[in-house]
């Protein structure tokens, strides 16, 4: 059976006055007035039956039995100090851990996060990629933004960017044709299909009433893998707007048809609510929202 360990705080205030001798400097130290630490001093010399300081006009110095106590609590309180600045330390400079599509990753942060560097110079981010929903019992992860309709249970979550879909292609398929004016031309291009957003194409001709249209595609591993197929005219992708805008303004890709579809789906991020995103975290966030408040038209309301 654990024998019964008497009050921390009283032990503590004991160690600070043996190391330095005095009720007074011990005090100053610690930011209390001279009388509380004679106060605490005394509940531990109560609990232990046993006196522990010869009080002096000069200072204080320790009995017997209170060098004995000194001698076994001040390495015991240097370990604590020693430890506790280790994690605190390490809490300081530890990453915030970020799980992310590889599509978002790569078409919307990745060209972004060195504005977030920029303004927190001392905030370090690690990306990984999962199209997995993510699991913060068992994922070494601190925040996640995936797609959804944003009920999770037991997990915090703002919207960030609408899934809206429409096709687009590369300008030297335009090019070189056939014609891509109306939706009733696309069966004259091949259909460019992510393997893990299959249904896309069905949806968003769905949505536009068009479904007599739907054709098997070319498929790929990745919508990144997508994207680039249509970048190089390989055919028509249907593209998650929001994430294309950059490749858009360049000029690497062309939207169709003036026929956005939006999905009932967004990005989020996402945390564990019993654990609220710590400062860095949080700050990253703030950034998030700001990069999405000060995008492009589409953004979430």
């Amino acid at each position: 059976m654990t024998a019964p360990v008497p009050p921390f705080n009283p032990l503590h205030v004991f160690t600070v006055a043996a190391r330095l001798g005095s009720f007074t400097r011990a005090a100053d130290l610690l930011g209390v007035s001279q009388a509380a630490v004679s106060r605490q001093v005394a509940v531990l010399e109560g609990y232990l039956g046993a006196r522990l300081f010869q009080r002096e006009r000069r200072g204080a110095t320790l009995t017997p039995e209170g060098q004995m106590l000194q001698e076994e609590l001040g390495p015991a309180f240097e370990r604590i100090a020693a430890a506790t600045e280790r994690v605190r330390r390490e809490a300081r400079t530890a990453p915030v851990r970020v799980r992310v599509y590889n599509t978002f990753a790569a078409k919307w942060l990745l060209p972004r996060l060195n504005r977030f560097e920029a303004a927190h110079p001392g905030i370090a981010i690690r990306l990984s990629h999962s199209v997995t929903p993510v699991n913060f019992d068992r994922d070494p992860v601190d925040l996640s933004i995936q797609l959804g309709d944003g009920h999770w249970p037991a997990l915090g979550s703002r919207p960030l960017l609408p899934d809206v879909l429409q096709p687009v292609c590369s300008p030297r398929l335009l090019e070189a044709g056939p014609p891509l004016h109306k939706p009733d031309d696309l069966p004259g291009h091949r259909m460019l299909v992510s393997r893990y957003r299959r249904n896309d194409w069905r949806d968003w001709l769905a949505g536009i009433s068009r479904l007599d249209l739907l054709q098997e595609g070319m498929e790929f591993t990745s919508s990144v893998l997508t994207y680039q197929a249509a970048v190089e005219g390989l055919g028509v992708a249907i593209g998650q707007m929001p994430l294309l805008s950059q490749d858009i303004r360049a000029g690497l890709l062309v939207p169709l048809f003036d026929l956005p579809v939006r999905r009932a789906l967004a990005y989020h991020a996402v945390w564990p609510a019993e654990r609220p995103p710590d400062r860095k975290a949080q700050a990253f966030l703030n950034w998030l929202y700001k990069e999405v408040d000060e995008g492009e038209p589409g953004r979430m309301t």
